[in-house]
């Protein structure tokens, strides 16, 4: 039988294998400059040694590092080296040429509006904080210019932010460092303020993974400009598993230090430990402030390409600042600054995502099957349930042991994810693929098997 897809599927090109790049110029520096975002590692501090001795984190950074690599990022990255094509693209194998819209194209748009507002509410308040005011007039104009004026450059000029991005690393890296060096002498000295070492291993795995979800969905946009497994796994381990270890380790011992020396207010945020530093604090927040101009960007045109493509009648420009516009609301009115819920939100949404991608890879014979012809309800049903476990405490009934801070529900979606899509396949709930499926041409008539 005959039917028409998509244009987002039917248009979209391969990239070439001759412009692939190796791993250390793509994959690598991407991931390390999503953990070395302040944002992440900010109010790591409290859930984690406040429960648990600095090494057992420790630890929980390396399991987290190995299973955001292992379960989140692995198969996007692989199906997009594979492929050559991006997410929205590869996603409807396990979601269908129609399901793709929602899952995972206009949701990825749907939650960068939400990182956006996280970034501009953290940048906001860096700036504040390197101006000494307290203003909350000055710091909602602040969030207002930051958003609409780096949105803007998102849609213009992406590609001179490309460029920025491969530099701007250093930044918070060489600050962080500069961080833990002021606050070293006091990590021998801290001491956890309850000894309950699971709930800190355990929130760990939460904010990490939480944190990464997202990303490792992406790892198709990332895995699709390398050009064969071994740059797939080298900038996975170097990016993703030791940018979780310095970029959350560091920042840790920095706070554990800041707390065990024992003066001044005592507090489990980043920010404390960087007033350590003396006068050089107010430049290191403005320079914080500054690298985060590079994941505004990013997160604004991911959202921009997402709406742009599953919504191209609506004009790129109005569908994006559209999309800035609640981004603003959201950082203005303080929605934003919940970042562990926010994460937990992510690991919610992304989790059962990856899971179903993972069982739709393993299933097709490690290989992308093709793009399957409508909605895949095996795919749909198998995130809906992920996604309810992922955020139990939003349903009535559920019992409380399910919504403890020290509970990895993003883990648990995954998994879930990953099983229900493994039934549902076995029960014969997927679509025919449709073959013959990309051109660069528009949709056309395509048989289907």
């Amino acid at each position: 039988m005959e039917r028409v897809v998509p244009q987002y599927v039917s248009r979209s090109v391969p990239v070439p294998l001759s412009n692939r790049v190796p791993w250390y110029k793509s994959t690598f520096p991407t991931y390390a400059g999503i953990f070395l975002w302040v944002g992440f590692y900010l109010k790591i501090a409290e859930p984690t040694i406040g429960y648990a001795d600095i090494s057992v984190c420790l630890w929980g950074l390396l399991v987290a590092g190995l299973l955001c690599f292992g379960l989140y990022y692995y198969v996007p990255a692989t199906l997009g080296m594979q492929t050559g094509h991006p997410l929205y693209v590869v996603g409807t194998s396990t979601f269908g040429t129609t399901g793709g819209y929602l899952i995972p194209g206009l949701m990825m748009g749907a939650l960068q509006i939400g990182w956006v507002a996280v970034v501009g509410a953290v940048s906001a308040d860096f700036i504040m904080k390197g101006l000494n005011q307290t203003s909350r007039t000055l710091s909602s104009i602040i969030v207002i210019v930051w958003i609409y004026s780096l949105g803007w450059v998102a849609i213009k000029g992406i590609h001179y932010v490309g460029r920025v991005a491969k530099f701007m690393n250093w930044v918070p890296l060489i600050m962080i460092l500069i961080v833990f060096y002021a606050n070293r002498d006091g990590i021998a000295n801290y001491q956890p303020a309850h000894h309950e070492g699971t709930i800190g291993f355990l929130n760990v795995l939460t904010i990490v993974i939480g944190y990464f979800a997202t990303a490792g969905a992406a790892g198709a946009d990332f895995g699709m400009n390398n050009g064969n497994k071994k740059d797939v796994l080298l900038g996975g381990i170097f990016g993703i598993v030791g940018g979780a270890l310095i970029a959350g380790g560091l920042p840790i011992l920095s706070v554990a230090g800041y707390l065990g020396r024992g003066a001044g207010p005592q507090s489990y945020d980043y920010t404390a430990a960087i007033s350590r530093v003396g006068a050089l604090a107010p430049v290191m927040f403005f320079l914080f402030a500054i690298a985060s101009m590079v994941p505004t960007c990013f997160s604004s045109f991911i959202a921009s390409n997402s709406f742009s493509t599953m919504l191209p009648k609506i004009p790129r420009t109005v569908s994006t600042f559209a999309a800035l516009t609640v981004s603003v609301l959201l950082a203005v009115t303080g929605v934003a600054n919940n970042l562990v819920g926010f994460f937990s939100l992510v690991a919610a949404s992304f989790g059962p995502i990856c899971g179903a991608m993972a069982a739709d890879y393993i299933s097709s014979g490690r290989r992308w099957s093709g793009p399957r012809l409508g909605i895949n309800w095996a795919g749909c049903i198998a995130w809906l349930v992920g996604f309810l476990v992922g955020i139990p405490e939003h349903l009535p009934g559920i019992p409380a042991a399910w919504v403890k801070a020290d509970n990895p529900s993003g883990l648990y979606s995954f998994v879930v994810g990953f099983i229900v899509y493994l039934v549902l396949a076995k029960a014969g709930l997927r679509p025919p693929v449709v073959e013959k499926a990309l051109s660069t041409t528009d949709a056309q008539p395509l048989q289907t098997r």
